[in-house]
């Protein structure tokens, strides 16, 4: 019989029993409802062995690299290690030396850490930073793995912000901290190079696209990639001339810096991103979407995407906490 291991515990299946019966009934704590892999509430993760082809029937590519798999439909027959998609006991802690620190505009720091472990990520996910052990932060990976040495940040002030104060105020080249993850599922999948791409940001939110971008490029990917940046005034822009580089080195690459404010230069679109986006293209049948920023514009944008035809299995996202401090 396959051993199902659970936090420090481990639990026999039964014959013809799923890996949520095995759990729930020796009294584990669950999320399920439909039991039948269609809600997707009890979504689990393989940390250990594989989960079986069936039990990730529906998934997003992005959550099948990652061993996530549905427990309700799953009936392994050899071992597995599983864990909650939020348990950070999961997690390895992993110290990290900062190897710099840098304003990119008047309110975001860019971050480079050097991990003292091998860490496997892709670009666009997510680490968690601890300024001590109860207080962490989740910051977008900007950085490419076959590309750049060390992780990049782009850590935005926020008021009163605990840790990103700290960051910004007090944190120093060669200090140690601690990071967790890598987590999320926005990031770039290899295949379907020619489908079109369209990316929507706000503020930092630009740190996971900027390396979804890169890392799809690198790739080459050749199908049409518009990436739309928003922010109230120039001064919330950054990465202007890294972008304008990108643009000339590939065609198929398109930057549309938005400026919401008043008093709009030349060269940048008026409006605020996700709008212009949909003016400039109003069908996204078969488009790959990334978005990330304020969670209101990402719950908007999500639903104006589907509707203009995109499928939600295309449609990845993450949104900031922008008032957590």
């Amino acid at each position: 019989m396959a051993i199902i291991r659970y936090a420090k515990d481990s639990y026999e299946l039964e014959d013809d029993q799923s890996v949520l019966d095995c759990l729930t009934h020796r009294g584990v704590a669950v999320p399920f409802s439909c039991r039948s892999g269609v809600c997707q509430t009890c979504l689990m993760r393989a940390t250990g062995g594989t989960p079986t082809e069936a039990s990730q029937q529906g998934l997003k590519n992005s959550l099948t690299l990652q061993n996530y798999f549905l427990p309700c439909v799953c009936y392994p027959e050899t071992d597995l290690e599983v864990a909650l998609p939020d348990d950070a006991d999961a997690q390895v802690v992993i110290p990290a030396t900062v190897k710099s620190l840098r304003l990119l505009n008047d309110d975001i720091m860019h971050v480079e850490l050097e991990c003292h472990a091998q860490i496997d990520y892709r670009a666009g996910q997510f680490i968690n930073l601890f300024q001590h052990q109860t207080l962490g932060r989740s910051y977008s990976l900007a950085s490419v793995p076959y590309e750049d040495d060390h992780l990049h940040l782009h850590v935005r002030r926020l008021p009163q912000g605990l840790v990103s104060g700290w960051i910004h105020d007090e944190l120093r080249p060669g200090q140690t901290v601690e990071i967790r993850g890598p987590g999320g599922d926005c990031f770039y999948i290899p295949g379907d190079t020619e489908q079109s791409m369209m990316l929507i940001g706000t503020g930092s939110g630009l740190a996971q696209l900027y390396g979804i971008i890169r890392d799809a490029l690198s790739q080459g990917h050749t199908g049409p990639i518009h990436l739309f940046h928003g922010s109230r005034d120039l001064n919330g822009l950054y990465l202007f001339a890294e972008l304008r580089e990108l643009m000339a080195q590939y065609a198929n690459f398109n930057y549309i810096p938005c400026l919401s404010g008043d008093d709009v230069p030349a060269g940048y679109a008026t409006g605020r991103a996700h709008d212009i986006a949909f003016e400039q293209i109003p069908s996204l049948k078969n488009w790959r979407m990334f978005l990330c920023g304020h969670p209101e514009m990402v719950r908007v944008t999500k639903r104006k995407a589907f509707l203009a035809g995109a499928a939600m299995k295309n449609i990845y996202a993450d949104a900031f906490n922008v008032s957590q401090p």
